[in-house]
């Protein structure tokens, strides 16, 4: 079957969804809604009798030639934002020790196995939870834990987030002495009512005076996370938003789309009156419009979908390998990787987190082998996370892809996409939709390649309220009756898979 004839037996709820619609306005209208997170598409799981001798013969491994990352969590909060969903624990002096021993035990476990041993380590990020809440003492003994274990490339980038409050002099020192390169900050809005009703901290001039602090060290690259379409984030706001951002002099930043979920904090606070409307997805694509616009007319450069940089400064190099799906180390409570043709999930609750470490097992929650089209999923995802897809290249190795001509073609039309005559790029509109089209993109090679036709969804757009609550219950009862909807808890975010054949108009 072709994608064209595949396309025109779906139901109009799940062509939507997947294709997208005709509009004369595409940035706002293409879809009807972003329905996932990430794009990609699962593996299977193995068997638990079996994740942790596989895990033994991949570390016992040498490691091959290509670049690598390493992930350190750290699960601990001072306070829970009502748009987060990686809060996992509070934080408590004891339990943050205690923890850090733990942590810093299974990394010098894994240090001795030829897999980390022999390796060469080009990024680290220590994510989380809030990294810059660990004590300085703690931070100390996790950063010289780093150097001992993980074999980190001379051009190395160590990347610490956290939030701005933890910037005191005693911290900074302690990060900038013992390797940190480069720091990643949750601002999330410059304005203090907007940060407060989330559940942010400081205020405007604090901010801003913190990160001046920080730079004035000049010993590492400084970015920040800046979200759009939070409640009260009027236009106005927005405006002031990106000029705090091009006035501070830092060196990069991170936009990132508000996504209200069902069932979140931020999405009951809204619900029950105590908060106002987040941005509509349509009103969301006119914020990541308008910043586009702003920085490149400040000669930002766009390193991919999310992250901007202001000089050469900011490499962004996790986030860019990341999404090229090389071999990732992780560590820590809740932390995921990928190594040997496997992803790793770790833990999310300390004390099974921990009773694993004791036992000197790898903690890992869930082992899942990657899918078999990983190494073409991963040339998708970063050639559109940078804004542009080489079809003819894909062609050249898979010469059945031809078909995502149709596809891209439909896109162009539609003002998602532009061929150079050498490649597709992503338009403006193209962009702020890019999780849609490689979703969708990743979702046709699938079919084209093995005859399988799924269409994940996520419930992620809640502040689009019944318009995207009825859509999204209509395809999901129309697989449900069929019995083809299948749960994947280990993706997160309730994603499901939705076979396509089976959502087919009758």
């Amino acid at each position: 079957m072709t994608l064209q004839k595949m396309f025109a037996a779906l139901s109009p709820a799940a062509r939507a969804l997947q294709l997208g619609q005709e509009t004369a306005s595409p940035l706002t209208e293409a879809f009807p809604r972003k329905r996932v997170v990430h794009a990609g598409l699962t593996g299977e799981m193995v068997p638990p009798g079996e994740a942790q001798s596989m895990w033994n013969t991949i570390m016992a491994e040498e490691p091959p030639a290509v670049s690598q990352a390493a992930y350190i969590h750290i699960p601990f909060c001072k306070t829970k934002c009502l748009y987060c969903g990686f809060f996992q624990n509070g934080l408590d002096q004891e339990t943050e020790n205690r923890y850090v021993d733990y942590l810093l035990r299974e990394m010098y476990q894994d240090a001795r196995k030829p897999r980390l041993k022999n390796s060469i380590i080009q990024t680290v990020f220590i994510g989380g939870g809030t990294p810059t809440s660990l004590s300085a003492a703690n931070a100390k003994r996790l950063l010289q834990a780093i150097r001992d274990c993980l074999p980190l490339a001379n051009d190395y980038e160590l990347t610490l987030e956290g939030r701005v409050h933890d910037l005191v002099p005693e911290k900074m020192e302690t990060w900038l002495a013992n390797g940190v390169n480069r720091m990643s900050l949750g601002v999330q809005s410059f304005n203090t009512r907007v940060r407060r009703q989330l559940g942010r901290l400081d205020d405007t001039d604090t901010i801003l005076s913190r990160l001046e602090a920080l730079q004035s060290y000049r010993q590492c690259s400084v970015v920040i996370d800046l979200i759009y379409g939070l409640p009260d984030q009027d236009q106005q706001v927005w405006e002031e938003d990106l000029a705090y951002l091009t006035a501070s002099g830092i060196d990069g930043c991170d936009l990132y789309q508000l996504n209200v979920f069902e069932g979140s904090a931020l999405n009951r606070a809204i619900q029950n009156g105590r908060m106002s409307p987040a941005a509509t997805t349509a009103r969301q694509a006119e914020m990541f419009a308008f910043a586009h616009k702003y920085l490149t007319s400040h000669h930002y450069k766009r390193l991919s979908s999310c992250h901007w940089a202001a000089n050469n400064r900011e490499r962004s190099l996790y986030n860019s390998l990341a999404k090229k799906n090389i071999p990732m180390f992780q560590f820590g409570c809740g932390a995921g990787g990928s190594l040997g043709g496997c992803v790793s999930m770790n833990h999310r609750m300390l004390a099974e987190y921990e009773a694993l470490v004791e036992a000197g097992q790898k903690p890992f929650m869930a082992l899942m082998r990657e899918h078999p089209l990983k190494n073409i999923i991963s040339q998708v995802n970063y050639q559109l996370e940078h804004g542009f897809l080489n079809l003819d290249r894909l062609v050249e190795e898979y010469p059945a892809l031809q078909e995502l001509q149709w596809l891209y073609e439909q896109w162009e039309r539609r003002g998602l996409t532009a061929f150079n005559g050498v490649l597709y790029e992503l338009t403006v509109p193209g962009q702020f939709w890019q999780i849609n089209i490689a979703q969708t993109t990743l979702e046709c090679i699938q079919a084209l390649l093995t005859g399988k036709t799924l269409l994940s969804l996520q419930r992620i757009a809640a502040q689009d309220g019944r318009k995207d609550g009825d859509l999204t219950r209509a395809v999901h009862h129309k697989a449900k009756k069929a019995g083809k909807e299948k749960q994947m808890p280990a993706a997160g975010s309730g994603l499901t898979e939705l076979v396509l054949g089976n959502l087919a108009e009758k």
